[in-house]
């Protein structure tokens, strides 16, 4: 007789999330370091530009620099395992980025609106709005991946 502990033999197990380096070498988590190196080259480009629209690019800094943080804090708890504590803890992962990617997206697009605007005005506020977009549009593709390969994972 089966012991009173064990899963029924028709569920599925989920698969063991990687400690160590290997964290940064296994899909979905390997999206960690691109959303957090793109996502601060957005912060650092919105913030060394001449804010024209405050409004706009203020979005693009609270998205940017929020999701920098929340990313590596989640990061941390995988790094350091505080993920074991909760069940669920593969379903906030998924609403988290797939949450962040649509808030990244409204911010890359306000970002590429900031920088069409900024075309006349100064050239260096240009090319720094036009990498900024760039790089927006780059995290905005890393979280989307990573929200659906965390889910279909």
């Amino acid at each position: 007789m089966a012991s009173s502990n064990s899963p029924p033999p028709t569920s599925i197990a989920p698969p063991e999330v990687p400690s160590g380096l290997s964290l940064f070498f296994t899909i979905p988590y390997a999206f960690f370091l691109p959303e957090l190196v793109f996502g601060c080259w957005v912060w650092i480009l919105v913030a060394a530009t001449h804010v024209g629209n405050p409004l706009l690019q203020g979005w693009v800094i609270y998205v940017s620099l929020t999701s920098f943080l929340i990313s590596l804090m989640f990061l941390l708890s995988y790094l350091f395992g505080f993920y074991k504590r909760y069940e669920s803890w593969r379903v906030l992962d998924s609403l988290y980025h797939g949450t962040t990617g649509i808030l990244y997206m409204s911010a890359a697009v306000l970002q590429a609106h900031a920088t069409i605007v900024s075309e006349t005005t100064n050239l260096n506020n240009y090319m720094t709005n036009s990498a900024a977009s760039f790089f927006a549009f780059i995290t905005t593709l890393f979280y989307v991946l990573h929200a659906f390969s965390i889910y279909y994972h």
